[in-house]
């Protein structure tokens, strides 16, 4: 299949195919005698490999890695493990960044609860993020 059909197959858009390929995650597949590239099942599989690795939030390099690992099955899978423990701390380590953040968002909104319309010039948030602008402390960032 050329690479239309594949990213048909795949829900992959075309540039992203040819950029996984140039990056190493997909085999370099033949060449038509025209140019064109063809594609078979295999890349199709290794593609959809590729795109759960990265709907799991592991990085280029770390896919890279683990399609090494299917190209050398007889290593062992520790760093596999180790690479798998790495990303759950990242997720971790958002998940914190995240809830602070939402923390600091809850805070800013509470202060423009006004039930009446009322001017932008009288908008608490507005005035929190300009006292912060302005180097003061904000209901989301306070100082200590």
């Amino acid at each position: 299949m050329r690479i239309g059909e594949l990213s048909r197959h795949s829900g992959c858009d075309v540039e992203t195919i040819r950029y996984y390929e140039r990056e190493g995650l997909l085999d370099a597949p033949a060449r038509e005698d025209n140019g064109y590239r063809r594609y078979g099942d295999p890349h199709l599989v290794q593609l959809n490999f590729v795109r759960h690795c990265r709907s799991l939030g592991m990085s280029l390099a770390d896919v890279r890695r683990l399609r090494d690992f299917q190209r050398n099955p007889s290593l062992a899978c520790d760093d596999i493990d180790t690479l798998l423990d790495r990303q759950i701390d990242q997720i971790h380590a958002q998940r914190v960044a995240l809830e602070a953040l939402e923390t600091q968002l809850r805070a800013l909104r509470h202060t423009c609860e006004n039930p009446n319309p009322h001017p932008a010039s009288e908008c608490g948030i507005l005035q929190n993020l300009q006292q912060a602008a302005e180097g003061a402390a904000c209901e989301c960032h306070p100082r200590h």
